[in-house]
């Protein structure tokens, strides 16, 4: 059995493309270029690279395809060999966060992964986010509320200059590790008991527990889209966060994801899309593995979608 068999994926209409690298992929699959034999938006191409957004690093197995992108399953290397190739051979993109396999990894990966009939190495994401998307362990929409201290945050997305954010960080008097450390993280989530969201009494933001996969801009906001056509969770009103309201949920201790994050939100969204562009181009991301702002194309990667609403 192919490992890929594991994964839903029909070996016989799929196989490792060896000479992926994710700084081409922009290229290839965002504006039809490179590769002649992309002939349609439904064929799916898959390779392994090294991930780097978050301590420590991981190696992927990314399904690709026009205008899509999607991490199917982790891979359990060793450590040693994923650190040697981000010191060496690994060409980072222009995000500085994701690597291109070395040789190394690669007879690794064909040992081990792909020639093997043991698949115990292979990790679907899927299930990974299954498991941590349980039980809350929040207070209930019924249980008594404490006193709060209500955040009344920007809801409308604008476009900021790079050498404008610290400022606003500092004013938002939000927690961020690099330019506001000593910021209030003191958010109070409710479980709505749908299973799916979760609401912050202190910002009146209901928020999905879950998210996208990693995609484009456009691609975030056709998902976006359809949640509301299809009332997620009961509305119709989901929208992206800006950049304070998705920082608010950073909290100042990393969970068992190595996030920070309060837990009851899936870890397969560690940095996220919001609503606010970049002058002059480029858009505002928040980043729960290190709890700050940062700006990064909305194409390549792209990034992951955490949608809100608001409950007043």
């Amino acid at each position: 059995m192919s490992f890929l068999t594991k994964l839903g994926i029909d070996p016989t209409q799929a196989s490792i493309d060896w000479d992926l690298k994710p700084a081409e992929t922009f290229g290839i699959f965002e504006s039809w270029g490179g590769k002649e034999r992309v002939k349609n938006k439904n064929e799916r191409f898959y390779y392994f690279y090294v991930d780097n957004w978050q301590p420590p690093a991981r190696l992927l197995l990314m399904e690709r395809g026009i205008k899509y992108a999607r991490i199917i399953a982790r891979i359990e290397a060793p450590q040693e060999l994923i650190d040697t190739c981000i010191a060496g051979q690994g060409k980072s993109t222009t995000l500085d966060a994701s690597y291109a396999i070395d040789d190394d990894i690669k007879h690794w990966l064909k040992k081990n992964v792909v020639d093997s009939d043991d698949h115990s190495l292979v990790i679907p994401i899927k299930a990974e986010e299954e498991e941590e998307m349980q039980e809350t362990g929040l207070p209930g929409p019924s249980d008594p509320v404490p006193e709060l201290n209500p955040r009344i945050l920007r809801n409308s997305p604008l476009a900021f200059k790079e050498e404008e954010i610290e400022g606003l960080v500092r004013s938002s008097g939000l927690f961020e590790r690099r330019y506001n450390p000593n910021g209030d993280a003191a958010g109070y989530l409710v479980d709505n008991g749908d299973g799916l969201t979760v609401t912050d009494l202190t910002t009146k933001l209901m928020w999905h527990r879950g998210g996208s996969e990693i995609n484009s801009i456009k691609t975030i906001q056709k998902w976006m889209e359809e949640l509301n056509r299809s009332s997620f969770a009961g509305y119709n009103d989901w929208r992206l966060p800006t950049f304070e309201e998705a920082l608010s949920l950073a909290v100042k201790t990393k969970n068992n994801k190595e996030l920070y994050l309060h837990p009851c939100f899936s870890a397969g969204q560690p940095f996220v899309f919001t609503s606010d562009k970049r002058d002059p181009g480029g858009h505002w991301f928040i980043d729960y593995a290190q709890a700050r702002v940062f700006w990064a194309s909305g194409f390549n990667p792209g990034g992951f979608g955490r949608v809100c609403r608001d409950i007043t």
